[in-house]
C-alpha cells in the first residue's frame, strides 16, 4: 500500500486553504449605510460591514461581495481591483467627485480612489483573520493562555506598535480588550498563543496591565477643528505610553461573537461571565 511522504506536503498551498473562521466573522456582518468613518463606531463595526460615503445599498452590496471573495480565494489586491474597479467605473463611483443624484441635486456619496480601494481591502482582510484567530485562540485557550503581541518589525511599522512587540499577557488580561490588533488602518500586527513551555523554551516574561491602563483623549484626524474619540493607552514603560488610532480601540473577535449583554439583567451577564471567563 503506498504511503504518502509527509515531505512532499505543499506547504504553500495548505497555508493558502480558505481561513474558515475568518470567513465566519465576516459573512455574519450585516449592513450600514455611513457617510462618515465616525458613525460605526469601533465595536460595531464587528457587527455591520460599512464602507464611509457609500449610502447606495446596491453599491455596498457590490463591494462587501468584492471583498468576500478576496477573502476566500485568497485574491491578492491587485486581483480584487481588477475584478472591483469596472463595476465601481460603470456605476460612477471611480474618482473623487461625490456622487450626486441628477434630478434631485441629493449627494449620494463619495467617490472611491485607488487609496481608498486599497485600505477597505486591507482593513477587512487584517481584521476577519485577526478575529478569526481570537476565536480559534479562545476555543484552545486553556490549553495555552498566553497571547504575545507580535509586530513586523520593518521600515513601515508604527514606533507604538513595535513598542508592543514581544509583550505576553494572559489571554483574560484586559490589554487585550482594547490592544488586540488590528490597532490602525494598514496594521500588520499579529498574536502568538502560547503555552507554559513556550515561555520557558524563549525565556519570556509574563506582562501584566494592571494599573497600567487609563483612557484619553484623542483627535480622530490632523485637522484643527476635528472632533476628539477616547481610547484607551497603556504604560508600557515608566511615563510612556502607547495607544491604539481613534476607532480601533477595541477587540474585533470578542466584539463579534460576545452577545450583547447590555440586553440582559445583571445576574445572567454575572452567569455569562462566570460560565465564559476571559470573555
Amino acid at each position: 500500500m503506498a504511503t504518502t511522504d509527509p515531505s512532499n506536503i505543499d506547504l504553500l498551498y495548505a497555508l493558502q486553504l480558505p481561513p474558515e473562521k475568518a470567513i465566519e466573522y465576516f459573512r455574519q456582518k450585516g449592513y450600514a449605510i455611513s457617510w462618515s468613518w465616525l458613525d460605526v463606531w469601533q465595536a460595531a463595526q464587528a457587527k455591520a460591514f460599512t464602507v464611509a460615503g457609500v449610502m447606495k445599498m446596491d453599491m455596498l452590496q457590490d463591494i462587501r461581495q468584492a471583498v468576500d471573495k478576496a477573502l476566500a480565494t485568497g485574491q491578492t489586491y491587485s486581483d480584487f481591483e481588477k475584478a472591483l474597479i469596472p463595476t465601481l467605473q460603470r456605476r460612477g463611483w471611480w474618482g473623487r467627485d461625490a456622487q450626486v443624484d441628477t434630478r434631485t441635486g441629493e449627494v449620494k456619496g463619495k467617490g472611491l480612489t485607488p487609496w481608498r480601494l486599497k485600505t477597505i481591502y486591507q482593513t477587512n482582510l487584517q481584521t476577519a483573520y485577526m478575529a478569526g484567530r481570537y476565536k480559534a485562540f479562545m476555543e484552545n485557550v486553556e490549553a495555552r493562555p498566553y497571547w504575545q503581541y507580535t509586530a513586523v518589525m520593518d521600515r513601515r511599522t508604527r514606533p507604538t506598535h513595535a513598542a508592543m512587540n514581544g509583550l505576553v499577557f494572559r489571554a483574560d488580561d484586559p490589554f487585550w480588550e482594547s490592544f488586540y490588533p488590528p490597532n490602525g488602518y494598514n496594521c500588520r500586527c499579529r498574536v502568538r498563543a502560547l503555552d507554559g513551555d513556550n515561555l520557558k523554551e524563549r525565556g519570556l516574561d509574563l506582562s501584566s496591565s494592571k494599573g497600567r491602563l487609563s483612557q484619553i483623549q484623542v483627535p480622530t484626524s490632523a485637522r484643527t477643528d476635528a472632533p476628539t474619540a477616547e481610547v484607551t493607552r497603556f504604560e508600557y514603560a515608566p511615563q510612556r505610553y502607547v495607544a491604539p488610532d481613534p476607532g480601533w480601540s477595541y477587540n474585533p473577535g470578542k466584539a463579534a461573537w460576545q452577545p450583547d449583554l447590555s440586553k440582559y439583567a445583571p445576574d445572567l451577564v454575572k452567569q455569562y461571565h462566570d460560565r465564559n471567563p476571559g470573555k
